[in-house]
C-alpha cells in the first residue's frame, strides 16, 4: 500500500475547522484534523510542504513517517509544522485500522475502560446563568462542567483581580447549588502571571476544582515551578504545546496533575502516545485538549479508550452537533460519556460532496482581550 495523495480542507460551521485526507493505490483513505485555530492557511500550506515527502510512502510506517515530517526539513517543525504533521499522522492510523478491519484502539493496545467520561462547556455572563447551565448539564448526565475564568460584563476587557473575585463567586454559587456531585474545573486560558495565578488557586481551595487548567502564560515554563510551590490544588496544562519536549520539564518535576495535550497540535496520535507514556510514570492523567471538531473527539476517544492514566476529557461538541452533512456517521455518545466505535478506523466517515455546503468563515479570528488601559492580552 502506498499514499497517492493529501489533500487539506478548511471547512466552516460554528468555526473553522482544518481536515487532511490522505489517500492510497489500494482505496483506503484516512481523515485527520489539524487544530491551530485560526491560522489554517499556514497549516495548509505546512501541509502542501510535507506531501511530496510522504507521497509514495508505505502509511502503517507511522513513527518513520513522524520522524521524515517533523525533521525532513532539517529546521525541527514548530506549532505550525505540528498541526499539519498531527493532521497528517491521526489519518494515517486510521488507514491502518481501516486496512486490517478493527478500530483503531484495538491497534493502541485495546480497551481498559468502557466509556470515557467527558466534560462541557458551561457558559454564562453572571453566577445565575453559570449554574442554570450547570445544572442542565447535569441532568443530561454529564459529571463534569467547565467555565471560564470571565472577562469585564461590559465587553472584552479583562483586568486580573476582578476576574478572580468572579471567579470565586462563581464556585461559590456553583457549590451552593449544585453541591459535590459535579466536578468543576476551570479555565484560565493563559490569562495570568504568577502572582496572581497564587492568588486564584488559594481562593479556590475550598471549592476543591478537579483541576484549574492553564494557569499561567506557557513561553516560560519555569513559571510553574514557582507556581506549583505556594498552591495546593491540581493544575492542568498543555494544550499549546507542539511536541513532547515541551511537556519534558513539567512532567519530569511533576509541576501538574493533568497533561492537556491536544492530539491534533502535539502530533498526532504518534506523539500523544509518547506522552501519555511518560505521563504514567509520574501518575499525571490524561485530560485531551478538544475543541474541535469530529476528527479530533474521535482521536482523542480512541486515545482514551487505550491508555491506564486516563482523568477526563473535554467535549466541547457533542457528536453530531457540528458538520453533520460533512461527516454523517460520527462516533457513539450518551450521557456525559463517549463510547467505543465498532467501526473499522476513526468511526467517522467523511464525505467531501457535502464540502459546498460548509464554506471557510473569511473572517474568522481569535478575540481579542485587553487591559483597561488598552494594552492587550491573552485571549
Amino acid at each position: 500500500m502506498k499514499i497517492t495523495a493529501v489533500t487539506p480542507y478548511t471547512v466552516g460551521d460554528v468555526r473553522n475547522f482544518f481536515f487532511v485526507l490522505v489517500e492510497t493505490d489500494e482505496g483506503i483513505s484516512g481523515i485527520g484534523e489539524g487544530g491551530l485555530t485560526w491560522q489554517e492557511p499556514a497549516t495548509r500550506g505546512f501541509v502542501e510542504t510535507l506531501t511530496p515527502l510522504i507521497t509514495g510512502q508505505d502509511p502503517f510506517r507511522t513513527e518513520h513517517l513522524w520522524q521524515l515530517m517533523f525533521r525532513g526539513g532539517f529546521f525541527p517543525a514548530g506549532r505550525v509544522g505540528c498541526a499539519a504533521i498531527s493532521a497528517i499522522d491521526i489519518a494515517l492510523w486510521d488507514i491502518k485500522a481501516k486496512a486490517l478491519g478493527v478500530p483503531l484502539y484495538q491497534l493502541l493496545g485495546g480497551q481498559v475502560r468502557d466509556r470515557v467520561a467527558c466534560y462541557p462547556h458551561v457558559v454564562g455572563n453572571s453566577s445565575s446563568e453559570l449554574v442554570e447551565d450547570a445544572r442542565a448539564k447535569q441532568a443530561a448526565g454529564w459529571k463534569f462542567a467547565r467555565f471560564n475564568l470571565r472577562e469585564e460584563p461590559h465587553g472584552a476587557i479583562f483586568e486580573p483581580s476582578a476576574a478572580i473575585r468572579r471567579c470565586v463567586e462563581d464556585f461559590a454559587a456553583l457549590r451552593a447549588d449544585i453541591g459535590e456531585e459535579l466536578e468543576l474545573i476551570v479555565d484560565v486560558h493563559t490569562r495570568l502571571d504568577p502572582a496572581d495565578a497564587i492568588s486564584l488557586c488559594r481562593r479556590l481551595e475550598p471549592y476543591r476544582p478537579y483541576f484549574v487548567e492553564d494557569p499561567l502564560r506557557m513561553e516560560n515554563f519555569d513559571s510553574f515551578r514557582k507556581l506549583a510551590r505556594h498552591v495546593h490544588l491540581p493544575l492542568a496544562a498543555g494544550e499549546q504545546y507542539a511536541s513532547k519536549w515541551e511537556f519534558r520539564q513539567q512532567i519530569e518535576e511533576d509541576l501538574i496533575d493533568y497533561a492537556r495535550a491536544d492530539i491534533c497540535i502535539v502530533g498526532g496520535i504518534t506523539e500523544t502516545l509518547k506522552v501519555a507514556g511518560w505521563c504514567e510514570t509520574h501518575s499525571i492523567q490524561m485530560a485531551l485538549h478538544n475543541p474541535l471538531g469530529p476528527v479530533a473527539t474521535a482521536a482523542c476517544l480512541h486515545l482514551d479508550l487505550s491508555v491506564s492514566n486516563f482523568g477526563v476529557q473535554e467535549l466541547a461538541r457533542v457528536p453530531g452537533s457540528v458538520l453533520s452533512e460533512l461527516f454523517p456517521q460520527q462516533v457513539p455518545f450518551e450521557e456525559g460519556n463517549l463510547l467505543p466505535p465498532t467501526t473499522p478506523g476513526l468511526g467517522v466517515e467523511f464525505n467531501p460532496q457535502a464540502l459546498a455546503a460548509y464554506p471557510p468563515i473569511s473572517d474568522g479570528r481569535t478575540p481579542r482581550f485587553s487591559r483597561a488601559d488598552g494594552s492587550f492580552t491573552n485571549w
